[in-house]
């Protein structure tokens, strides 16, 4: 299955982001960008997950010379949006019945006082960048982007389309050309 996929160029990225599943999809990227720099499908279903390995993904789609072509899938939740975002703005897509959530980040810190407090800090400054990322690829003014991610903000496809984070809604794989 996974061969038949690179054949068409296809990368998925279903499941929870963690360091393994960025690890597969970097490095399918970074193969299929030197057979040729004809277009790469990514495909996201994702709750999200760790947030650097996410990065990851997002900075290799913008790093290959190959056009990467986004579509969203059932949903795109967390630092999956900012996996979609990976693509330009007139090649993300989403199916119809796709669902997408913005929130802020959570982590699990323990341990003495003064390390809780630094991955607090470390936290607003993720939740910092992603918001700034979100604003720049949607065109939402920054306040909105904290505002609204507060909490869950769910959107379903067209209200993605009518925030940025998609150029169009699709029915069809041929939509994407």
């Amino acid at each position: 299955m996974t061969a038949m996929l690179l054949k068409s160029r296809v990368v998925m990225v279903t499941g929870e982001v963690n360091p393994e599943l960025a690890e597969d999809v970097i490095a399918k990227l970074l193969v299929l960008d030197n057979q040729s720099h004809d277009p790469i499908k990514v495909i996201i279903s994702s709750p999200g997950g760790h947030v650097d390995s996410g990065y990851g993904i997002h900075d290799v789609m913008r790093f290959v010379a190959s056009p990467v072509v986004a579509i969203g899938v059932g949903w795109v939740a967390s630092i999956a949006v900012p996996i979609l975002l990976g693509a330009v703005r007139e090649k993300r897509f989403s199916l119809p019945n796709t669902r997408f959530l913005l929130h802020q980040p959570s982590g699990g810190a323990g341990g003495q006082a003064a390390d809780i407090r630094i991955e607090a800090q470390e936290i607003l400054k993720i939740r910092k960048r992603i918001n700034a990322l979100i604003a720049a690829e949607t065109g939402q003014p920054e306040e909105n982007v904290a505002r609204e991610s507060d909490r869950n903000f769910w959107m379903n496809a067209e209200e993605a389309l009518k925030y940025g984070l998609v150029h169009k809604i699709i029915s069809s794989i041929s939509e994407t050309d």
